[in-house]
């Protein structure tokens, strides 16, 4: 397997032409964007400004956050606050369920800050709020991309007992960069919940990592191989943007040619799906990885 690098681009004043998109358009989106005003409904697509936000509207797909908007960790990369989270709503699970029916999800995405908090760190509202959209949404497939439970296995096995039809936790960089860019999150750590998820019976399990941030393209191609060890179905890999200044820089603009290197090296390894470039999100073609 070549591991010659395709050369990337360091970060110029402007993005480059590969990461501007479109405004998203359509008739669906439209419709979609009527019933979130309208409703107040909460989702990561519009809060998260998120690039592929009509594309994946207008194919049924949305992610909603559920324990708040305030993390208990302070991530170098990621754009949520950090500080000491509201109480958990108890009613939040029939607030995602009825969002999912209102706009008429096929299939959902249920992500959450980390709630290090809670004796549960947030595993029992994950599990209801599975089981609320199930009631109310019987037809509507679903990923939950989960924080790490700090490993307990407790924590994990209700959301294995829920079974969503694909199970996501990232690992979001390389081993080498882990304390920088997941100052509280541990590599191994990661790979354990992925690989205890796939033995405790997990129908699909699913990664993401992102780049541009330092790594070396030998530190991503092992970290593609550690996650095939861990029996990962799904992976996405996607280029790291800079939150605000208070966040890790851009180190290089990964250039397309290099993503779709990625994709063509996690293919013959063995992944179910590999989706890589430089607009790619966690959630992206979500509906697809069920399959």
């Amino acid at each position: 397997m070549s591991t010659d690098t395709v050369a990337s681009v360091a970060p110029p004043k402007g993005k480059p032409k590969w990461l501007r998109v479109k405004l998203p358009t359509g008739k669906k989106y439209t419709q979609l964007r009527g019933l979130v005003d309208k409703y107040d409904l909460h989702t990561i697509c519009t809060s998260g400004s998120c690039p592929n936000m009509g594309e994946c509207w207008g194919e049924g797909t949305a992610t909603f956050m559920i324990l708040g908007n305030i993390c208990t960790r302070s991530c170098g990369f990621c754009g949520v606050k950090t500080g000491r989270p509201t109480t958990v709503d108890w009613a939040e699970p029939e607030k995602v369920a009825r969002s999912i029916k209102i706009m008429g999800i096929k299939h959902a995405v249920i992500t959450s800050v980390d709630r290090d908090d809670l004796k549960d760190m947030g595993s029992i509202i994950w599990a209801e709020t599975v089981k609320a959209v199930r009631r109310m949404n019987p037809s509507t497939t679903l990923e939950t991309l989960i924080p790490d439970f700090q490993g307990i296995e407790t924590h994990l096995d209700r959301i294995v007992e829920v079974a969503p039809e694909v199970v996501s936790h990232n690992m979001e960089t390389v081993k080498r960069l882990t304390r920088e860019v997941r100052i509280q999150a541990k590599y191994e750590r990661s790979l354990e919940v992925l690989r205890y998820l796939r033995e405790s019976g997990v129908n699909r399990t699913k990664s993401g990592i992102m780049l541009g941030l330092g790594e070396l393209e030998e530190e991503v191609i092992e970290t593609m191989e550690d996650l095939r060890n861990a029996k990962v179905d799904v992976v996405t890999i996607g280029q790291y943007l800079q939150p605000s200044k208070r966040h890790l820089p851009v180190k290089e603009f990964i250039l397309p040619e290099q993503f779709k290197k990625y994709e063509e090296i996690g293919l013959k390894m063995g992944f179910r799906h590999v989706e890589s470039g430089a607009l790619v999100r966690s959630s992206y073609k979500a509906h697809k990885h069920i399959d």
